[in-house]
Order: C-alpha cells, then structure tokens, then sequence
C-alpha cells in the first residue's frame, strides 16, 4: 500500500509539472500564400519541416540537467527521449523526401536532400532572411515549434510511468504511420455529446461532405443516449460513419481497476447497438493505458487506436481557430496522420471547416473510416 501511494504521488506530482506547458498554435496568417495548390502546401510543408528539424537539432545539445529544467520535471526517461528523436528524425526525412518532390515547380526551400545527414545539416545552418518573402511566419513558427517539440519531448520523459500517444507498446498499437502520403484520418472522442449537440452536427456535416470520421465513444454516454431516444435514433445519428470505444468513462485505463471492464462493457453495447458502424478499435483517454494490455486486446480482437495530431481542443486549451491553425500546421509537418477532435466540445464546429478550406485544393486527401488500421 506504501509503494502503490508513493507512485500515484509521485505520478501526480509529474503529470501537474507537464500540465503547465504553453500549448502550440501559430497563426496561419503568418505564411503569406494560399495552400492553393499541391505544390504551394508542399512548399509550406518543406518549411515547417526544416523549421521543426532546426529545433530538434538544438534540442540534442541540452545536457540531461538542462533537459529536465526546459521541460520543468525532476526525472526523465532519457531512453524514451531519445528514442522519440530517432523516430523524429526518420519521419522528417521521409516527410521531406515527399515534399521536394514539387522542387521544379516551385524551389522556395529546396535543398539537397538525399539522406539523414543531409537533412541535419540543412537543419543545422537553416534561417530565414530579414529579406525574405516569408520573415513574418519565421519567427512565430519557431516559437510554435519549441512549443510543440517540448509536448513531445515531456510525454517521452514521462513514458512509461505515464503513457501517452507518444510512443506505443507494441503492433497492436496503431498510430497512422501505415497511412500514404497527404492522406489524414478524422477521429473524434468523448461522446456522444447530448441530443442535438455537436455530435449531431459533425456527423450530419461529415455526410453532407462526403466523409467520414471515427467517433470513439463512451459506453455511459452512448448508453444514456440510448435511454433518451432509440437504438434507431442512434443508428442514424452515426449513419455512414465508424465508431470504435474509448471505454465507458473518460478516465485513465492505466492504473484503474476495472479498465478490463469498462473495455467490454463498451465494447458490448456499441457492437449490438450499432454493427453496421462499429469498428473494433480502443482509444485510450488521454492516451493512458497498460503496458501489459497487449494479451488482453488481442483476446478481445482489438487494436489500440492511438493519433499523432491533437487539436488541444478540450476546455482550457485552445480557441477553435486556434485549434484548426495548429491541426493545418501539424498537417503540414506529418503530412499524414489522424488527427483527433472532441465532439462534445464546439470547437471542432467551428475547426473542421476552416481546415477544409484551407485544404481544399492542396491536394491532400481523408482516409475513409473503415479502410484505416487495417
């Protein structure tokens, strides 16, 4: 009993240290051109790309001590760190490698890339002139990008005592990395909202857009929707649409109890309520779930369903638009990826649509629900 209340003590005591870190958005309007066309977002792609690698470059000259004060915690996993910088790196030049393809069209941040070295050293001497056309996103999109490189780097230093969407425990894990190029996966947490609230509305808007999404929803709230209207009345509320589960609280499934329970419970009702729509997929509140979990999800025939861009759209956290400036921006860093919105919140009402605008003719394409994690 002493050990298990100094660890959740402990744990505490670190989740509130990360809990105070500035939130990374940047302003879109910084960036002086239209993502207009497939090869203009390749351009702001390459410049977000060499802008974060700057940063993580410099990141790598911090000695442990200085690490653990810019990140404002007392103990680190370095392992952990370091292994999110390789994979860091690796992604960047792959992301990079896809983004010069465009070079012969438009050559504003063009660079010799042909390998690992090559990118560290256009990172390392990268700048942008007082001269250039782009100075006014420079600077905001520098201070976005040590914002944004500390979330990472702190979920790292606190994997795997506390885990997140950071990192994964093994295959049946699944985080977007097996998607294509440009390609982006919808999801949505935390509901359903109540009656005519912004499930509703994303749902109704998704379909008149000719998408889709998956919404992981809680069994207590999908229950009590159920009791306030009709299995036919929630059928067609996600009506061409996945959903998967997410338990039946939003709480930790790291440290609680019942975690097994509140899987199958949820699992259970969504499968029998909803068949045509149910996929068999777990997200994770906040992320947090079991090393040890991999035996029990195989048993049950799931996979964990993790993302790698975070709207920060819950209470607290960012406005809407600034939620959608960071989802455009981390799109053009990830050039891939799923990205996760809450739909009991009104934020994303107000996000998607400026994401579909901004993006409509960039070229970039939405992963159709049933055809991802597979």
């Amino acid at each position: 009993m002493r050990i298990a209340l100094f660890l959740c003590a402990w744990l505490t005591c670190l989740g509130a240290q990360a809990a105070t870190v500035d939130v990374a958005s940047l302003d879109r309007g910084t960036w002086p051109e239209k993502l207009s066309s497939p090869a203009l977002f390749d351009v702001a792609s390459r410049a977000e790309i060499l802008m974060f690698a700057h940063t993580l470059l410099a990141s790598e000259a911090l000695d442990e001590a200085a690490l653990k004060q810019r990140l404002g915690l007392k103990i680190i996993n370095q392992g952990a760190i370091d292994d999110l910088r390789r994979h860091l790196w690796q992604r960047l030049l792959e992301n990079y490698g896809f983004a010069q393809q465009s070079c012969e069209q438009d050559a504003s941040f063009c660079y010799l890339v042909d390998n690992m070295d090559d990118l560290r050293e256009q990172a390392g001497k990268f700048e942008v002139s007082d001269q250039s056309f782009y100075i006014g996103w420079a600077g905001p999109s520098r201070t976005f990008h040590q914002r944004y490189l500390d979330e990472l780097l702190r979920k790292a230093a606190l994997f795997p005592q506390i885990s997140s969407e950071v990192a994964r425990f093994g295959d049946f894990e699944r985080n977007g990395d097996e998607l294509n190029d440009r390609l982006f996966l919808l999801t949505f947490d935390g509901g359903p909202a109540p009656l005519n609230g912004q499930t509703d509305w994303l749902a109704d808007y998704l379909r008149k857009q000719k998408m889709t999404a998956t919404f992981f929803a809680l069994g207590n709230s999908l229950q009590t929707r159920l009791e306030k209207t009709s299995a036919a009345d929630v059928q067609a509320l996600y009506q061409g649409q996945c959903v998967g589960i997410q338990g039946w609280q939003y709480r930790s499934h790291s440290h609680w109890v019942d975690w097994q329970s509140s899987i199958t419970r949820s699992a259970s009702l969504t499968q029998n309520l909803l068949p045509e729509n149910y996929v068999p997929l777990f997200r994770p509140p906040y992320g947090q779930r079991r090393a040890d979990s991999q035996g029990f999800f195989q048993a049950q025939g799931l996979q964990v369903a993790l993302w790698d861009i975070d709207s920060q759209d819950e209470p607290g956290q960012l406005k809407a638009d600034e939620s959608a400036q960071r989802v455009l921006t981390l799109m053009l860093l990830w050039r891939k990826g799923v990205i996760v919105f809450h739909d009991t919140q009104d934020k994303a009402r107000v996000a998607l649509p400026m994401l579909l605008q901004a993006t409509a003719q960039s070229g970039l394409g939405w992963q159709e629900c049933r055809e991802a994690f597979r």
